[in-house]
């Protein structure tokens, strides 16, 4: 079948320079970096840039891997209230970290190379998703719901095994393994940064070019085939983006649930001010915008302002449970 794609007529909306809302998301972000980065600085400059400035890289790959993976998760499922995480890839992650600190010990665990642990780690995840959406998804990506009962399924699995490792540890590997099992924008991994950049760029850049696609793929299997999209193809194509972009975010800081669902709600609703629809060479760029500042300018507030008396990431989930009950009192599925 042909790779031409018609794609769907929308209203494309022209706006001013300085009405454009991509360019105050792109400045507010520029802005939130110069805060993360120059607040408060005092002493060595050198060294509290350079500190700040991983962190600040780590914060860019994680929002931007989450906003991108989280849009197009909910394209494939055709879904504005599933996120990646229904596919257990958190459960997974929590269950790895619990079987190194039961095979190792807290020092063993401790003692890990961070490079070799993110590549395994973010390796067996993607591996994982490459599977099952192979297996489930070979007979021209037909059967989605069934794809993500399995993730379902294969979470909980993963989470009895880890809670049954977890009743066998004693006490000081089992707070080893609960520390780990939260997202902690915090304490990122920052030593593996330029492995995640590369691979984090590589994935945005490949959800930019199928982004005419997902246009097509989000009108519904019929009318995308008939359109002319190689739908198959399409879809596992995508689906591999998610696993990429999931497996390096939740490796760098942890499993997030809520917060791809926040910020794609958000972006959705720019974008369709912006287009009349949702144009996905808009859509993820805004998404990442949002997701990047959010993060940056909560990391701020927690970090320097509040003396890590607080945690993002409880606030974000927080927030993100709330955002879903919102979204299912006001219908806002399709």
């Amino acid at each position: 079948m042909s790779d031409t794609v018609i794609a769907p007529s929308q209203t494309q909306r022209r706006f001013p320079l300085w009405r454009n809302p991509i360019l105050w998301l792109f400045l507010l972000l520029i802005l939130s970096c110069a805060m993360w980065l120059f607040q408060g600085i005092s002493g060595n400059y050198d060294f509290i840039l350079m500190l700040r400035a991983k962190k600040l890289g780590a914060l860019i790959c994680v929002g931007a891997a989450v906003a991108v993976s989280t849009v197009i998760f909910q394209t494939v499922s055709a879904n504005r209230i599933l996120t990646p995480s229904i596919m257990g890839f958190d459960a997974l992650y929590v269950m790895m970290q619990t079987l190194l600190v039961a095979s190792l010990g807290v020092a063993g665990f401790a003692a890990l190379a961070s490079a070799p642990k993110f590549l395994l780690e973010t390796g067996l995840m993607t591996g994982l998703a490459l599977a099952l959406f192979g297996t489930l998804l070979h007979r021209g990506a037909r059967d989605i719901a069934r794809m993500i009962l399995t993730g379902v399924i294969l979470g909980t699995l993963f989470r009895a095994g880890s809670g049954l490792l977890a009743r066998l540890m004693d006490p000081n590997a089992y707070a080893t393994v609960q520390s780990v099992s939260f997202a902690n924008f915090a304490r990122a991994q920052t030593d593996v940064l330029s492995i995640a950049a590369v691979v984090t760029a590589l994935a945005l850049a490949a959800a930019i070019w199928l982004g005419p696609r997902l246009d097509v793929l989000a009108l519904g299997r019929e009318r995308a085939i008939s359109l002319g999209l190689p739908h198959a193809r399409i879809v596992i194509l995508a689906l591999v983006l998610v696993a990429i972009l999931v497996s390096v975010s939740t490796a760098l800081v942890g499993p997030v649930a809520f917060f791809g669902l926040i910020v794609a709600g958000l972006a959705h609703m720019i974008s369709n001010h912006m287009t009349g629809g949702a144009r996905h060479r808009v859509l993820l760029p805004v998404s990442a915008l949002v997701a990047i500042t959010i993060l940056v300018v909560g990391q701020t507030v927690f970090e320097r302002l509040l003396g890590q008396q607080a945690t993002l990431s409880v606030v974000i989930e927080f927030a993100g449970g709330l955002f879903f009950l919102w979204l299912l009192l006001k219908g806002k599925i399709r």
